[in-house]
């Protein structure tokens, strides 16, 4: 316990909320701020004509990792969110037709990859018994534990040689598997982090592990309701949630913060401060009148930035009882249009799309017989490609809602009952994120543990990170682990 003390967190997304709810379940008086008008970050949530559309991550794995939240502060998280497990946990479509569903039977989805290579059953099975030591090494034993100095990555630097950390998610893949499809259908993982699957370490290779050990999962009423059973635990627990509140700058004196003040001049005084918000931001705009924030945040502005997303979301009269939960659309290239989204100068032609059906798991998030969906294609950063998005946005909407119709939901034009999309500038504008970027940072190794944003700033001894931007990374288990690493720094610091 640390009486008497207080904190601030900027930003109530999943990483902010987590760690609001340890610092305040641990005894310390937090406040979080949030900019908008409910909580939630990128997992935030429209409602419109009886439809609910959320509009970030929707595959939640680690389910454990979000009990610990609720257990730690002596409550169970079942009383505040429901939690559905999502059968299967993927389906893999391609234009040839050809289609596999990925679950978690093993024999089931040895069948499926028979089908397509019988070689690669063998094959599987030594990439599943890897990726499940990359998950021991890399996520249980380091990914809550914060890279504060060198001598951490360098205690960490045998096994994750052993473990080739060097080489990309998919060469590791293809050193296992031969058919391109199924490539294809064990490398895409790197790309729910922002991961360009041939340049991210293999160590993400990871996120494969991590689901088939816990499974993949969807909180009844979407996303959004456990952002909304995080942010009652936190109130019930005697947390302080303002809405509304955008932080313009952080209040220093040396180098300590004392606080932070609100756009419409609040002020908020504390013994430490988190920050949730993207992390260019909180140094080049928060701290732009502290030397560090306009060192650091020159020096972070320069580094390589994960890709954006265009996002649809939209609402349909029928119900679609042919698609599953979710379903990753290839396109006709793989390698090209990677290598297009995280280094080209404009779209590609073409598009791979994750299409989302949550009504096949919760119909309630549809009015009765239709069902809500959100379609999104990854596209490059507005630092690469110089988009209008005000003209193409509404153009490249059409080519995707077209495509899907022509592949996947036939009528889905006049079925359509609403319809909005997300694009990069969004990403900037509204999230704050640097370069329309949907995951921060890239993780690629040399961005990697203590190459990333530290969980604490080196300099301003009582100003933490919390979120994709830090450590361990993007994704929603990565920024419920840096939430725990994070408190775990501050709990011990405010007890000096």
């Amino acid at each position: 316990m640390t009486p008497g003390k207080s904190a601030v967190v900027i930003g109530a997304g999943i990483g902010g909320l987590a760690l609001a709810i340890r610092l305040q379940s641990a005894g310390v008086r937090t406040t979080l701020l949030e900019r908008r008008d409910k909580p939630g970050g990128r997992a935030y949530v429209y409602h419109d004509q009886g439809f609910t559309f959320d509009a970030g991550p929707t595959v939640i794995t680690d389910p454990g990792a979000l009990e610990a939240l609720f257990t730690g502060a002596g409550r169970q998280m079942a009383d505040y969110v429901e939690m559905l497990p999502v059968s299967p946990f993927y389906r893999l479509c391609w234009e040839d037709g050809t289609s596999l569903d990925y679950g978690n039977d093993q024999d089931d989805l040895e069948r499926r990859i028979h089908a397509l290579e019988p070689a690669d059953v063998d094959g599987y099975r030594r990439f599943l018994a890897y990726s499940r030591q990359v998950l021991d090494a890399g996520y249980i034993k380091l990914g809550a534990v914060p890279f504060l100095s060198f001598r951490d990555m360098l205690q960490a630097g045998p096994q994750l040689a052993r473990l080739q950390a060097w080489r990309s998610v998919y060469s590791k893949v293809a050193q296992y598997i031969r058919h391109p499809k199924l490539r294809q259908a064990f490398s895409f993982h790197a790309l729910l982090v922002g991961g360009n699957p041939f340049a991210t370490s293999s160590i993400y290779s990871l996120i494969h592990a991590l689901e088939r050990e816990w499974g993949v999962w969807f909180p009844r009423g979407g996303t959004g309701a456990l952002v909304q059973g995080m942010a009652r635990l936190f109130e019930d627990l005697g947390g302080t949630l303002a809405l509304n509140a955008e932080v313009a700058t952080l209040q220093t004196q040396g180098d300590r913060l004392t606080g932070v003040t609100t756009r419409d001049g609040r002020q908020f005084q504390a013994d430490c401060v988190a920050s949730n918000a993207d992390v260019v931001h909180t140094y080049k705009d928060l701290l732009a009148g502290h030397p560090r924030g306009q060192q650091h945040g020159r020096q972070l502005a320069g580094k390589r930035f994960s890709n954006s997303l265009f996002v649809i979301h939209f609402g349909l009269k029928r119900a679609q009882p042919q698609l599953r939960h979710h379903t990753v659309c290839f396109g006709p290239r793989y390698r090209e249009l990677i290598q297009e989204i995280f280094n080209g100068d404009t779209l590609a032609d073409d598009f791979s799309l994750y299409l989302h059906a949550p009504c096949a798991t919760d119909p309630s998030l549809a009015p009765p017989g239709c069902s809500a969906h959100y379609v999104l294609a990854p596209v490059p950063h507005l630092g690469n490609a110089d988009i209008d998005w005000q003209v193409q946005g509404p153009r490249y909407r059409d080519r995707i809602l077209d495509y899907l119709e022509r592949h996947y939901i036939p009528g889905l034009r006049e079925d359509l009952v609403t319809c909005r999309i997300f694009t990069p500038e969004d990403f900037r504008d509204t999230l704050g994120a640097h370069l329309g970027s949907a995951f921060s940072l890239e993780p690629v190794l040399t961005q990697s543990a203590w190459f990333r944003p530290h969980n604490r700033d080196a300099q301003l001894s009582n100003l933490y990170l919390v979120g994709a931007g830090t450590h361990p990374g993007a994704g929603v288990p990565g920024v419920v682990a840096s939430a725990k690493a994070t408190a775990q720094l501050m709990l011990e610091d405010l007890q000096r």
